[in-house]
């Protein structure tokens, strides 16, 4: 086993040597990058990306970036694409491969049948001498000087490389859809991203109780309210206009500095002064609201009137924290 100090110093080269291939990504980006962007995003049909091995994997990952931010892709193994697959590609499809030396077998079987339909064909590759930069229309160069692989021979900084060159076409073709924030909840509508995009406050609150007592209710009153709704609090009302809230806090509290509360009534310990949030703002405003004061629940409105209660836990529960 080797020591701490030479395990900490092989993972700090392998991070150096893999940010020094990102940063020479740089130097290699030329116009056949941005004659790509502009062809994936005049396309009317979906990207089909491509490849074998390591390359595969990143290919799965590219899709799944270009599929979030608004450009249709599908990943193609191309030892599948050579016994059927070919058949998923439709004429207006464009078509990326992934592969560092551009080389192997299986891509020079692939290569001509990608481009017997007419497809345009983008390589994304670490050879442009090789035998996939000869027979694209463009060719995206992410050549690497050497692998982190002390043996040089384990793709890491290669796919790190295509990973990145992926993220940047992705990104670039999401500016040019002016793509938001809004349009990235509607991919995401089940995670906990899309839900602090989309997620409203009465969707929340309105699968809660709406506990409330008047002003003039005893304290025992309150303390049955407050617990028959499980939310640690309840509003209170006085001619039908919500003046208050009484948490459990505030019941806690009163009953350290009295030995008697026979005579006390909501009005009496509640706070006047409670946070609130209208029913319509998102989810992740009341979790902001709830954290910067330090509360556990806060009162939901709908105008000027009381509608619920939104809890911390809802949020939990909500995946949004």
């Amino acid at each position: 086993m080797k020591s701490p100090d030479k395990i900490k110093e092989v993972a700090l080269s392998t991070l150096k040597t893999e940010a020094d291939s990102i940063l020479y990504l740089r130097e290699l980006l030329d116009m056949d990058f941005v004659k790509s962007v502009e062809l994936i995003y005049h396309s009317k049909g979906r990207v089909i990306i491509t490849g074998i091995g390591k390359s595969a994997i990143i290919a799965q990952k590219i899709v799944a970036t270009l599929n979030s931010t608004g450009t249709p892709s599908s990943f193609m193994h191309a030892a599948d694409a050579i016994h059927g697959d070919l058949g998923t590609i439709s004429n207006e499809d464009v078509i990326i491969c992934i592969s560092k030396s551009g080389n192997t077998p299986e891509i020079k079987v692939l290569v001509p049948l990608l481009k017997q339909g007419g497809n345009k064909l983008i390589a994304l590759v670490g050879n442009t001498d090789s035998f996939l930069a000869q027979q694209a229309d463009y060719v995206l160069n992410c050549y690497v000087e050497k692998e982190a692989c002390p043996n040089n021979l384990a793709p890491t900084s290669s796919t790190t490389a295509q990973l990145a060159l992926g993220d940047a076409l992705a990104v670039c073709l999401l500016d040019c859809r002016d793509f938001s924030s809004s349009d990235f909840a509607k991919f995401h509508p089940g995670g906990a991203l899309g839900k602090k995009l989309y997620l409203k406050v009465s969707d929340i609150s309105s699968q809660n109780a709406k506990p409330q007592i008047d002003s003039t209710a005893s304290i025992k009153s309150v303390i049955v309210e407050i617990s028959s709704n499980r939310l640690g609090a309840c509003a209170v009302i006085e001619k039908g206009e919500l003046v208050g809230i009484i948490t459990d806090g505030d019941v806690r509290r009163m009953l350290e500095k009295t030995d008697s509360f026979q005579q006390l009534r909501a009005s009496d310990i509640m706070n006047t002064n409670p946070k609130k949030i209208d029913e319509n703002e998102l989810a992740i405003t009341a979790l902001q609201l709830l954290q910067n004061n330090n509360i556990s629940q806060l009162l939901v409105t709908a105008g000027k009137k009381y509608s619920g209660i939104i809890h911390l836990h809802d949020l939990l529960k909500e995946g949004i924290i």
